[in-house]
């Protein structure tokens, strides 16, 4: 692994972000603000310059990581969030034809649980689960150091089981402060950080609900790990109390002694966990 260079790409609804990793290291981070509403043409042309520029012959593979269902061996992408015209685009094709180098393409939970595995908090752990909790709730599952992503990258979508009057996405995501409390997340952590009463008892009221979600997962998976990442993980110390006692309500005690459970500190996870994906088809 130390000796390959892969070029890592996050596509992300606005930004496309790429970057070169060679031994370990994330080298010459490279960002552009997609034309959201172009053609597929359009916006692979904005793809083509950004990738041009880090290709030479050292490059082994490029990794995609993409907001999207994926079919992984055909590495056609399908309806791609906040890009209308991604209905359906043969990206592995179009890309290999390009470049003339393997491309490996899966979404964007997915790589973050391999960035995880392989540069973050799971270097040390064979089962892990990433849980990305932002706008919505995504999972990437690791199962015997390989990623297991089902039909059409369909695994680990836990945001969607349903829960209570709703799905768990609802009342576990940053949906929650708009769905519950007609609010803006940001702001509710802000004045939680203030001190505001109200605003710190609607974080409680979000770690109830995520420990439930989490204690879901143990029950079907049973990882030795789970790492929290997005823009919610911040706020971890406001609402980790109450999460942890519905963990904690998990019937299997002596597995729970053996349980992790970590905030992802990794910078530029979209990137290396894209690029993580050659070497997770490589093992």
């Amino acid at each position: 692994m130390n000796e390959i260079k892969i070029i890592g790409i996050d596509l992300g609804g606005t930004q496309l972000r790429a970057g070169v990793v060679s031994e370990g290291r994330l080298e010459n981070i490279v960002s552009v603000r997609i034309p959201s509403e172009g053609s597929v043409d359009e916006v692979l042309q904005v793809m083509y310059e950004l990738i041009d520029p880090l290709v030479d012959e050292n490059i082994k593979a490029i990794g995609i990581g993409v907001p999207s269902v994926v079919d992984i061996e055909k590495g056609i992408v399908y309806d791609v969030q906040n890009i209308p015209s991604w209905k359906e685009v043969h990206l592995k094709k179009i890309l290999e034809d390009r470049y003339q180098i393997p491309v490996f393409i899966n979404n964007d939970s997915n790589c973050f649980a391999l960035g995880e595995k392989y540069f973050g908090k799971g270097k040390n752990f064979h089962s892990m689960i990433g849980l990305t909790i932002g706008t919505g709730l995504g999972g990437g599952i690791i199962i015997n150091d390989k990623l297991y992503a089902g039909v059409n990258c369909g695994a680990g979508e836990f945001g969607c089981v349903e829960y209570l009057d709703q799905y768990v996405e609802y009342y576990a995501s940053g949906q929650f402060f708009e769905n519950c409390y007609q609010t803006n997340g940001e702001l509710v952590y802000k004045k939680a950080l203030e001190g505001d009463p109200l605003s710190i008892m609607i974080f409680e009221e979000f770690g109830t609900h995520l420990g439930n979600a989490i204690r879901m997962i143990l029950y079907t998976y049973c990882p030795e790990l789970i790492v929290i990442g997005g823009s919610i993980s911040k706020a971890y110390p406001l609402f980790q109390e109450n999460m942890w006692k519905r963990i904690r309500t998990y019937i299997y005690s002596n597995t729970l002694d053996k349980f992790h459970l970590e905030i992802s500190e990794l910078e530029n996870p979209g990137i290396l966990g894209a690029a993580s994906l050659y070497y997770d088809r490589r093992s």
